[in-house]
């Protein structure tokens, strides 16, 4: 019997990559098993997931907007829309199950499955569960959940603590430290700072390293700054003076370099970013995203600090704080090597398969 499951969400790369992770572990336990990604138009995952073998259909959905009240007035006909859409995709497809990794297209077709008694997986990545998959958990027959303690959200004998997906380039990255240094234009040997905000960049972050720039320098610390798109001009007419000890990139496309090279990241705190940084083993500077939905990013970078395994800077606080704690952190050796101790700890190379045997065992 073949097969047939659908994988939906997306919205940013913290959703997607785990999602294909899913479906490349699916593939490996049962490489005829079809697999067709459903995500929302106009959204990245309409060009990260063919681009990484996979059908995908894409719905008329958007998210709640927080910053423009009056772009929320359509949402409930673009909801009716995207379940009509959803509803046709299920009856073509006729998929024998339904595993849904948030974002806005997840809600529509889980949903839809279980209104037709398909049976279907929550992907859960947070330490604070989004309200959708808090409706859709009822009637979920697993959830697979990125933390421990989310039976405050959830049914507790549905749940499955299995971490977090990570890309596979990251999970079995062979590249040396020098290999690493050398695709940045580093020197090797001085200690190197990773700062990344996610795919779009990180303005608190951005912000705050601009006036550190010479202290770098001073310092003798090398600096890899993926800045995104919106900063990227501004950073790099910045940078100039300091191209010796400042490397500047609008979005690094080979992680695994970027971690290797770096002694500490400074991060946001989405789901995927923690779960890479618990496996390559890094200390690190949290500053959480505060217009995540639920403030989701703080919850995720505070469950860190509980176990003394990172550093959280609030968001209003990065200009104030993040060159002193950073500078600090760097001269620590003892504080770096608890971190990334505590850090590692927590590292799951093989929550894609954990997850994808999950799915298989609802299909029977």
């Amino acid at each position: 019997m073949q097969r047939r499951i659908i994988i939906a969400g997306g919205g940013t790369g913290g959703h997607i990559f785990p999602a294909i992770a899913i479906a490349n572990a699916l593939k490996k336990i049962d490489p005829e098993t079809e697999i067709l990604f459903v995500g929302a138009r106009g959204k990245m995952e309409m060009e990260k997931v063919p681009q990484a073998g996979y059908k995908i259909e894409g719905l008329e959905i958007a998210g709640f907007n927080r910053s423009n009240m009056f772009k929320n007035l359509l949402l409930p006909f673009k909801l009716l829309k995207s379940l009509g859409q959803a509803r046709r995709i299920i009856n073509e497809f006729k998929p024998q199950a339904v595993v849904g990794v948030g974002g806005y297209a997840s809600f529509p077709i889980l949903r839809k499955a279980q209104g037709k008694g398909i049976p279907t997986l929550i992907q859960e990545q947070n330490s604070f569960a989004g309200k959708a998959n808090m409706v859709l958990g009822k009637k979920a027959k697993k959830i697979c959940t990125g933390y421990d303690g989310m039976e405050k959200f959830f049914p507790a004998d549905k749940i499955v603590v299995t971490g977090n997906p990570v890309r596979g380039n990251i999970t079995q990255s062979s590249v040396t430290r020098e290999e690493a240094a050398q695709h940045f234009g580093l020197q090797r040997g001085k200690t190197t700072v990773f700062a990344v905000g996610g795919s779009l960049g990180a303005k608190a972050i951005n912000e705050a390293l601009h006036p550190l720039l010479a202290s770098f320098v001073e310092k003798d610390i090398q600096l890899i700054w993926q800045t995104g798109k919106p900063y990227f001009e501004t950073a790099k007419t910045a940078a100039a003076a300091y191209a010796s000890h400042v490397k500047v990139f609008e979005f690094i496309n080979l992680m695994d370099f970027a971690y290797k090279a770096a002694d500490v990241v400074i991060s946001r705190a989405g789901a995927l970013a923690i779960a890479e940084l618990c496996v390559v083993k890094k200390p690190v500077i949290f500053v959480p995203y505060p217009f995540a939905a639920e403030d989701h990013q703080t919850f995720n970078a505070q469950s860190l600090v509980n176990k003394k395994a990172a550093i959280l800077i609030k968001n209003d606080d990065a200009a104030a704080q993040l060159g002193t704690t950073l500078f600090s952190l760097v001269q620590n050796k003892a504080l770096m090597e608890q971190l990334e101790e505590n850090i590692g700890k927590l590292g799951n190379t093989n929550a894609d398969m954990v997850i994808a045997k999950q799915v298989m065992a609802l299909i029977g």
